[in-house]
């Protein structure tokens, strides 16, 4: 059975960062940042039609990645996040994602503690906007009633207090 890990939260927390160096620790496969990759490939426009092709491409990823049967699974966010950004972009949620059910054992919500670096595929920059999306974010999460945990720290102190968190929810 895969235990799956899901790094999720505001836009430049490290989870991109964080998601390959804690698969190496738990020998598990990654599965990347699907909306990094379309972003890269057709802008940062998002419309509905473009959250919901995120959508899709997050479980098609995330469903191959599954039937390889590996021990340890971590996710670069998944369609909640996709979700979290419809909420911002939009001003409403997408029903398509709501009836998603295939949600991670334990999502790891990187602490807004590191500085903001813009990529080219980055939107909400401001303090005030990186709270706001960051609320977004976890609201999905408890509406849901998933397990979470925070993680702080940089380098190696973050990818610690991430393994930490799993074994605080009984997972390694």
């Amino acid at each position: 059975m895969t235990r799956h890990i899901c790094l999720h939260g505001a836009e430049s927390t490290g989870k991109s960062t964080l998601a390959p160096r804690l698969a190496f620790r738990l020998g598990a496969l990654v599965v990347p940042e699907y909306g990094r990759t379309y972003a890269e490939a057709h802008g940062t426009e998002f419309d509905e039609i473009d959250l919901l092709a995120i959508f899709d491409g997050h479980v098609a990823a995330t469903r191959a990645a599954l039937a390889q049967n590996p021990g340890w699974l971590v996710s670069d966010t998944d369609p909640l996040m996709t979700q979290a950004w419809a909420v911002m972009l939009l001003g409403r949620r997408l029903p398509e994602i709501d009836l998603w059910d295939e949600p991670a054992d334990l999502y790891l919500v990187p602490a807004m503690d590191l500085p903001w670096e813009e990529d080219g595929t980055r939107l909400f920059g401001s303090d005030l906007a990186r709270r706001q999306f960051m609320d977004v974010a976890i609201g999905e999460l408890e509406r849901r009633n998933l397990r979470w945990a925070w993680v702080d720290g940089d380098g190696n102190e973050r990818l610690e207090n991430a393994l930490a968190a799993i074994r605080a929810a009984g997972l390694l």
